[in-house]
């Protein structure tokens, strides 16, 4: 069996879709369903089984719980960036990680589990997966820094499969559950149906209206990842994901009204209270993921927006 925690959500359940089309559905996807509406992520996939979080972290540590489970992809989190109750996130985003962690390395369970680029901070630093990069600067980056360390730590100790993916931009169907933490495409494409036109922030930090990059993973390729490091158990450590070019949200944009055909771009004012807390950059270095034996290309911002738009809008 198979088991991936916050199975419902964005990245989640495109790795169960993906599993599912390599014939698996020997699947126990574990979630949190306050949020009713991610059910429309998963009705159309095949799972042998559902838990809540709350029951499953019940259950992570009966003795022959983990008997039939070759794998965890461990999705699930607290994702809110705005949360500052510091004993919530860590409960949820450390402690829970740490004991399904140990649980797995005791029954020699490939581990895969996702961190974040938000462990880099401002970027200042760079985008390398080194201490010297590491600085975050909310409590959801900070949970997922500490059990990256904490892993650091173990990773010598044992011989079990394990792999930490640092996710850059993502974005790609099934996110639209997120509300106003959905992709900018995804905003985008809403915003060109509705009004004819995008919002893009003015410059800032030097840069022309537009010009700030990020880079922009479709979540296919996020899945691809993943599932290679579960076919490959020798390869073990924390990685960046991403593609590896910073690309500006102008390109975004642009993809997004070739897609339609029609539409512009409105550059509105830098709010006022992003100024001096904006990251203007981010782009992965992905060496470590290429020397652990990845090779496959991502998808450029257009290749990924045309694949996404021509799902979004199907129907």
């Amino acid at each position: 069996m198979i088991v991936v925690t916050g199975g419902a959500g964005f990245i989640g359940s495109n790795l169960i879709r993906a599993l599912n089309e390599r014939g698996e559905s020997n699947i126990l996807l574990v979630d949190h369903l306050v949020n009713g509406r991610k059910m429309h992520n998963i009705a159309d996939l095949d799972i042998i089984d559902y838990m809540d979080k709350a029951q499953f972290i019940e259950k992570i540590e009966a003795p022959h719980f983990f008997d039939k489970v070759r794998a965890v992809f461990h999705q699930g989190a607290c994702s809110a960036t705005t949360e500052w109750d510091g004993q919530y996130v860590m409960m949820n985003n450390y402690d829970y990680s740490k004991r399904l962690l140990h649980n797995c390395i005791a029954k020699n369970v490939a581990f895969i589990y996702a961190s974040s680029a938000s462990v880099y901070g401002n970027g200042k630093q760079g985008f390398r997966v080194d201490r010297s990069c590491e600085h975050p600067n909310n409590m959801y980056a900070y949970s997922k820094f500490q059990f990256d360390q904490y892993v650091r730590h173990l990773l010598p100790e044992t011989r079990s499969p394990i792999a930490g993916f640092r996710y850059f931009n993502v974005y790609g169907p099934r996110e639209q559950h997120k509300g106003t933490m959905s992709s900018t495409a995804f905003h985008f494409n809403r915003q060109i149906i509705e009004q004819k036109k995008t919002k893009l922030f003015e410059g800032c930090d030097g840069l022309a209206n537009g010009e700030q990059s990020r880079d922009f993973v479709y979540v296919e390729d996020v899945v691809e990842v993943n599932l290679w490091f579960l076919d490959h158990p020798e390869q073990r450590g924390i990685y960046n994901v991403g593609t590896g070019k910073a690309e500006t949200f102008n390109n975004v944009a642009q993809a997004v009204i070739d897609w339609h055909g029609e539409g512009g771009i409105e550059y509105i004012p830098f709010p006022e209270h992003l100024k001096g807390a904006y990251q203007s950059y981010t782009q992965a270095d992905i060496a470590g993921l290429r020397q652990a034996g990845y090779t496959k290309e991502f998808l450029s911002v257009r290749e990924g927006v045309t694949k996404y738009l021509d799902w979004l809008n199907q129907g």
